[in-house]
């Protein structure tokens, strides 16, 4: 089917583009009434993920509701553990957690990876295939999977954490049983990237969520190593890494074989596009906070970004995702500024 806006994958490929195309993370989810509505129909969150109807259906909302150039499809990077054999629950007002962990040689037999992908994960790619009939060549549709080192950092602790300690005290302790926990993660988050994209994803997105609790070193050899290895397999379609936090690894982060990489709000633009020069498109990278302000300064701090641009490579964003209590009344400003701006590169 052909795309009537294919902006992001020619931004994403260093085609030229007439405008800057814009999207956010997060944005199918609680900052619409919308999606809340379906939300409060349902068990629990799991339940939205692992509808493929449903799951579509608020996939879509932010294109009708927002005005988007692209969607990203409505799951959880956590889908991935659970389909290695480690089940979680995402309990509300508190996150994910699960109730078996991964610390020991004897834990790790737990950890599956070689398994038929498209049966275990059936309910995401029928949500892709059911997303791309709804949206009818609309925008294209993004796919997305945690990095391994995130992934490990869930699979170790079992919940969320302000240290991720036990993940980090097992690359001092064990750093082999580490290593090979990420490779099995890398091997399933490559088996599931393709299958995405067959089922219709139009470029991908890996999420390394915790990159930045990690120093240079360790980040290198427990990080972007795993990443390396998934970039260097996907080839279909164009591939952005967001590594949040990682400042210290953006050098490496930059030689990565991929389309695009996502900034945070803390990294700079202009430097990060002195490293890449025009070899990569840049993603980012406005601080959410800043749609807590007003209709006006929200034009203003979004004119500033594009402002600071200096190539047409560029993909309008966050530098995470949009918060839930954020008014979409704002998100709409932001969006109708980058529409309405006209490149100066």
């Amino acid at each position: 089917m052909n795309l009537k806006n294919d902006l992001i994958l020619r931004a994403a490929r260093g085609e030229e583009i007439e405008r800057y195309p814009v999207w956010l993370m997060r944005q199918a989810g609680r900052i619409l009434p919308e999606y809340r509505a379906v939300r409060a129909s349902l068990s629990g969150f799991k339940e939205l993920v692992e509808t493929p109807e449903l799951a579509a259906e608020v996939t879509v909302q932010p294109v009708d509701i927002l005005d988007v150039d692209a969607a990203i499809i409505f799951s959880d990077i956590l889908v991935v553990p659970e389909a290695m054999g480690l089940p979680y629950e995402m309990i509300e007002k508190t996150g994910p957690y699960f109730q078996n962990v991964i610390r020991t040689e004897e834990d790790l037999k737990k950890v599956e990876y070689a398994f038929d992908i498209e049966d275990r994960l059936s309910y995401v790619f029928e949500a892709i295939k059911i997303t791309n009939k709804e949206l009818n060549g609309r925008v294209p549709l993004i796919g997305f999977a945690g990095a391994p080192w995130t992934i490990l950092c869930y699979m170790v602790e079992g919940r969320g954490s302000k240290t991720f300690s036990e993940s980090r005290k097992l690359l001092y302790t064990n750093p082999i049983l580490a290593h090979e926990l990420l490779n099995r993660i890398t091997l399933v988050t490559i088996a599931y990237l393709k299958q995405q994209i067959k089922a219709g994803a139009h470029m991908v997105q890996i999420f390394d969520s915790w990159a930045g609790i990690l120093g240079e070193k360790q980040y290198q050899d427990f990080g972007l190593k795993y990443i390396k290895k998934i970039v260097s397999e996907i080839t279909e379609v164009p591939v952005t890494v967001f590594s949040k936090g990682a400042i210290s690894s953006l050098d490496d982060i930059c030689k990565l074989d991929c389309n695009t990489i996502g900034l945070d709000w803390n990294m700079n633009i202009s430097n990060v596009r002195k490293i890449v020069g025009e070899t990569k498109t840049l993603q980012g990278n406005l601080d959410p906070c800043a749609l807590y302000a007003s209709h006006s300064e929200v034009e203003k701090a979004t004119i500033s970004l594009m402002n600071s641009f200096s190539s047409q490579r560029h993909i309008v964003n966050l530098g995470h995702g949009v918060y839930p209590d954020i008014d979409p009344e704002k998100v709409k400003t932001f969006i109708k500024t980058v529409k309405n701006h006209e490149k100066q590169c």
